[in-house]
């Protein structure tokens, strides 16, 4: 069902090929359970991000070169922090493994030094984490809305060189209108099924808010991995997807029903 709606429509405009535009976060206990999930969603995905928990795995590198030896993308969630120096020194160690793209998670000088480092990865700054909300943010001090906080940081990231952020779906329409659309916004949280809060996933949105509100990429880990059928989760999204990304299936306010794919844990 296609229903349409007077809201202000900020779909991107980049020139990204909408296979490319749902990236698989591979939050796996070690790489041999990765690389099967990878076999099995075969040509479904071609685009994947690495964060903490294969990290600590062991072999994470070794992931990474095998994923670009298979032609896929890779996105490096490490969200650097540290000394500038250092994060300068590790987003120069990233250089030789093609990541596409990386996550800081810093002040102006971490942001400046990563991006004065980067060769040919996209440095994208994290904002406020998805699994935040306006309590949580509270309790840690900071007495200004989730919005300002999301925006004062994409601002001050994109002036000291940052190609992107990592930003909810629920602000990137006003991250849109305030700094325009010569960036990237890559939008995690996101829930396809129903949007109700069964995990540590707070400020979440479905595939296609997430679009509609100007988001260029979107991470999608436990609705795809923990579905019955991996597979057939990443190919329904991929369907969406195109259909937003057509010649005109974007044009409007886009509600669909989602597959009958039993999302388990979104």
């Amino acid at each position: 069902m296609v229903e349409t709606e007077a809201i202000a429509n900020r779909q991107s405009s980049k020139p990204i090929p909408p296979e490319e535009r749902l990236i698989v976060a591979l939050d796996i206990p070690n790489t041999k359970q990765a690389k099967e999930l990878v076999e099995h969603l075969g040509d479904s995905v071609s685009f994947y991000k690495l964060g903490l928990e294969l990290f600590m795995a062991g072999g994470y590198f070794e992931l990474v070169e095998w994923l670009r030896e298979r032609g896929k993308r890779v996105f490096v969630d490490l969200k650097f922090f540290d000394v500038p120096e250092t994060v300068a020194s590790a987003v120069r160690q990233l250089r030789q493994y093609g990541a596409d793209f990386a996550t800081v998670h810093g002040n102006d000088s971490m942001l400046r030094a990563a991006a004065g480092e980067k060769n040919g990865t996209k440095i994208l700054a994290v904002t406020v984490l998805t699994s935040l909300d306006q309590g949580d943010m509270e309790d840690l001090g900071f007495e200004a809305d989730i919005n300002k906080i999301v925006l004062s940081r994409a601002r001050r990231a994109l002036e000291v060189g940052c190609d992107g952020v990592i930003s909810s779906g629920l602000e990137a329409q006003d991250l849109r209108k305030s700094l325009g659309e010569n960036f990237l916004i890559i939008t995690p949280g996101i829930r396809p099924g129903s949007n109700q809060r069964i995990d540590d996933q707070k400020r979440t949105v479905d595939v296609e808010d997430a679009f509609h509100k100007g988001a260029d990429y979107i991470v999608v880990g436990r609705p795809i991995r923990d579905a019955d059928d991996p597979k057939a989760a990443a190919e329904d999204v991929q369907a969406r997807i195109r259909f937003l990304f057509a010649a005109d299936g974007g044009s409007a306010r886009s509600v669909i029903t989602p597959s009958a794919v039993n999302y388990r844990g979104g």
